[in-house]
């Protein structure tokens, strides 16, 4: 062992100094190195919950402090809320049993239903209340020429004149016959003009029953013209209305007198119209309307009865 001469310096003992860090490069956040950098929170998701200290690895997965794989993207992944109910069976309620055929074959078998309930119900309204019924044309038939069947002999006391060329037309459809008549009274051959009206309307419905109409054109013909009266009256048909009318003043030398008999027979309907202008009769007075509504429903009977036959 060599000797240190006693004018060597005494060295001082070497201490441990830490080694020189290395500085970061400008603009860089990295933490210097031998410190960890503190792990960043990830962000709060939709459907997320604030994480705290106290839960534990078996909570999140993750032990406490751990750096996760997506710390700076999306939030992990969570389970999508369940959708609400829409067309299936509501929640709560068991599956229907026997499988998945079971919701096809109810389908079917609500179809056959409805088509077995149909079929009934047609069948029911045939058996019950017959579609398409025959008309109940009470043995009437239709004329081309109304006026060879029109008997008016009560008339021809007041009107004694025979009118040779009475307007006459007709219609016919698979609906609707409909004849028409239309005759002009004179007192006697003298006369210039006609002294009155009368006009003879038949019509024969072969597809739809005419009975409310008529009722209610007839029954309340007097709300359209406030100078007529209506009578409903016996002896013609199933139904029968008289409607007349005076406008006439206590002389007779003004206005106007009519008289209507309306009938219904079965899906019949027919109108006999007298009507009279006391400027045509001169001097003269017309009769009243309770002589005409005598007339008008005897020649109605006649009248109905030659339509009727053959």
């Amino acid at each position: 062992m060599q000797d240190r001469p006693d004018d060597s310096p005494t060295q001082p003992a070497r201490s441990a100094q830490p080694e020189p860090q290395a500085a970061p490069p400008p603009g860089s956040t990295a933490p210097p190195t031998g410190e960890t950098a503190p792990r960043p929170e990830p962000a709060p998701g939709p459907h997320s919950e604030p994480q705290t200290g106290s839960q534990t690895e078996s909570q999140t997965g993750t032990p406490p402090g751990a750096q996760t794989a997506n710390s700076f993207g999306p939030p992990p992944a969570y389970p999508p809320p369940a959708p609400p109910y829409a067309y299936g069976q509501p929640p709560g309620f068991p599956p229907p049993s026997g499988g998945r055929g079971t919701a096809g074959r109810a389908v079917l078998w609500a179809a056959v239903g409805a088509v077995v309930a149909s079929a009934l119900w047609a069948g029911g309204i045939l058996l019950l209340d017959p579609l398409g019924d025959d008309p109940d044309l009470a043995g009437y038939r239709a004329r081309a020429n109304l006026c060879s069947a029109v008997d008016y002999t009560s008339l021809r006391g007041e009107y004694a004149e025979e009118d040779d060329a009475p307007t006459h037309n007709a219609l016919k459809h698979k609906a609707l016959d409909q004849s028409y008549c239309s005759i002009s009274l004179k007192k006697s051959a003298s006369s210039s003009y006609s002294d009155a009206y009368l006009s003879v309307q038949m019509e024969l419905h072969k597809e739809t029953d005419p009975s409310a109409e008529f009722t209610a054109l007839w029954s309340e013909y007097d709300q359209r013209y406030e100078d007529y009266d209506v009578e409903k009256v016996s002896g013609h048909g199933d139904e029968a209305y008289l409607v007349t009318e005076d406008t006439t003043s206590g002389s007779g030398t003004s206005g106007s007198r009519a008289v209507i008999l309306a009938v219904r027979d079965g899906w019949m309907t027919y109108q006999m119209s007298w009507s009279v202008y006391t400027t045509s009769y001169g001097t003269s007075t017309p009769p009243t309307v309770d002589e005409v509504a005598r007339w008008v429903r005897s020649d109605t009977r006649s009248t109905l009865e030659n339509l009727r036959s053959d």
